[in-house]
């Protein structure tokens, strides 16, 4: 007997529990995706590129040290902390680095979406189910660039708004903290102010007091007067607001174009969706109305824009999971229900005494040790590296080697990956920042790639002297029939061009 009890204590130690058993799955699936993360876009590229100028020169620029389209122009980067952090990282295992730090970050943004579910619920088995779809929503915008910050505080944010609202918690001072660091990792900070507004209007038809509305919206107000402390003060909010009220520019932004759900990887958000009515028509009890503000405010907005996916899948699951359980006691009668119910209770007994934390440190430290050591843990196996189908890799290494000089025209979304290996002795002409770059420009250079009406005269002003390009672009096609222009390098995906 005493044997057994020895044997039951060491399992009960070593056995990690269902939220652990869920970050290793999430951590595991983001580091297998690792290259694919990095090489949707050039961003990350600038962003390591920039964190790199930030830690060497101990100075935050206020003007464009970029491109030299617009070089010198006014422009502070409000994702200056993310930056540091990536390039810290990058500096420490390279891109591998990066690809760790990323996959902490998501998989902990689950993890607390699975724990706000439990909390919410008392059903670890539902809470299980509703981060995984959560997580499964969120992965088409699995990238290495810093909006996975705001995917993590915004279910962080949104969990102790909820705490506030029940009473829970009543620390105040954790939103204006929190707030500190989310405005100087990224401009979608505006995401908490806009949580903030849909507790406090829930607060006013829920609460009968002033006394009991006053902790949510001091909690908020606090938060929005820190907004300002960051390195542009108010100019962050007039960067963000200028952006998205410039259809021009939102249009051409993938990610801000309402979801495609003719594409598979939509479909974990339509099946959420179509959760969310079952769930609220079904339910006896009448919902919170900030739930109900949360749950059609979130889905209005991951309608209209798919790079709201995953801030609508932090943040609207944990809630749609207490509803949920709701449904589940009010037919407890039900022998499906009954027996999840009864299965949700054991678990419970079985989590209460599992102590099996040491499980995430390990797999982490592990991970980190494997890749410094030079392992591959992508799921292809191709290394957490840039790829040669996707930039110009060769290219770029054959203009670093013949010192290639001037202005150059390059593919938008190369100019980050230039920034990276070419900076400072090569400026971009375009990168990702369209919200800098603006419209006027962003229509020059769709000028020149859709061949448009004199396009030659964009390639004039800018003094254009030479042309980094997809191989089977048709402006590659138009550069190379033409006199004025020679093939310098070329290969299997891409074409340097030199003006004559």
């Amino acid at each position: 007997m005493k044997e057994k009890f020895k044997l039951e204590n060491i399992l009960y130690l070593i056995f990690p529990k269902l939220g652990e058993i869920l970050f290793l799955a999430f951590f595991a699936a983001a580091i297998g995706f690792g290259p694919q993360m990095m090489n949707i876009d050039g961003d990350l590229g600038r962003h390591i590129t920039l964190g790199n100028y930030i830690i060497s020169s101990r100075n935050i620029p206020t003007k464009d040290i970029f491109s030299f389209t617009k070089y010198g122009d006014p422009l502070t980067p409000h994702e200056w902390l993310a930056d540091v952090i990536f390039a810290y990282f990058d500096q420490i295992g390279g891109l591998d680095g990066v690809v760790w730090l990323t996959a902490i970050i998501l998989a902990s943004a689950y993890w607390l979406t699975y724990k706000h579910s439990l909390r919410q619920s008392n059903m670890p088995v539902l809470a299980l189910i509703g981060a995984f779809f959560a997580a499964s929503a969120s992965s088409l915008h699995w990238l290495t660039r810093p909006h996975i910050f705001t995917i993590l505080f915004t279910g962080i944010w949104v969990a102790e708004f909820e705490k506030l609202r029940i009473g829970i918690n009543r620390n105040k001072f954790i939103f204006p903290l929190l707030m500190l660091i989310w405005v100087n990792l990224h401009g979608a900070f505006i995401v908490g102010i806009v949580i903030w507004g849909i507790y406090l209007i829930g607060a006013i038809f829920e609460k009968d007091t002033i006394a009991e509305i006053n902790p949510i919206f001091w909690s908020g107000f606090s938060s929005l007067i820190i907004t300002l402390v960051n390195p542009d003060g108010f100019g962050i909010w007039k960067t963000g607001f200028g952006f998205l009220g410039n259809q021009y520019l939102v249009s051409h932004t993938a990610e801000y174009l309402p979801p495609d759900f003719q594409q598979p990887s939509t479909w974990p958000f339509l099946l959420i969706i179509i959760f969310s009515i079952v769930v609220l028509a079904g339910a006896k009890r009448q919902s919170p109305p900030t739930h109900i503000l949360m749950i059609g405010g979130w889905t209005a907005m991951a309608l209209y824009s798919a790079r709201n996916i995953p801030l609508y899948a932090v943040s609207v699951m944990p809630l749609l999971i207490y509803e949920f359980s709701g449904i589940v006691c009010d037919h407890s009668n039900n022998p499906i229900f009954k027996k999840l119910i009864g299965l949700q209770d054991r678990i419970m007994g079985i989590e209460e005494k599992l102590k099996g934390w040491i499980w995430i440190p390990t797999a982490v430290l592990i991970t980190a040790f494997l890749l410094i050591n030079g392992y591959d843990l992508d799921f292809q196996k191709r290394g957490n590296q840039f790829l040669g189908d996707k930039f110009p890799v060769e290219a770029v290494e054959w203009m670093n080697e013949n010192n290639i000089e001037g202005n150059g025209f390059n593919h938008f979304p190369w100019g980050g990956y230039l920034l990276y290996y070419s900076w400072p002795e090569q400026l971009v002409f375009i990168d990702g920042q369209t919200d800098f770059y603006g419209e006027e420009l962003t229509r020059e250079y769709e000028r020149v790639i859709t061949l448009n009406e004199n396009w030659q005269e964009v390639l004039d002003k800018y003094d254009v002297r030479w042309a980094l390009i997809p191989i089977k672009s048709p402006i590659a096609e138009a550069l190379e029939n033409n006199v004025g222009w020679i093939v310098e390098y070329k290969d299997k995906t891409s074409v340097l061009l030199i003006r004559q």
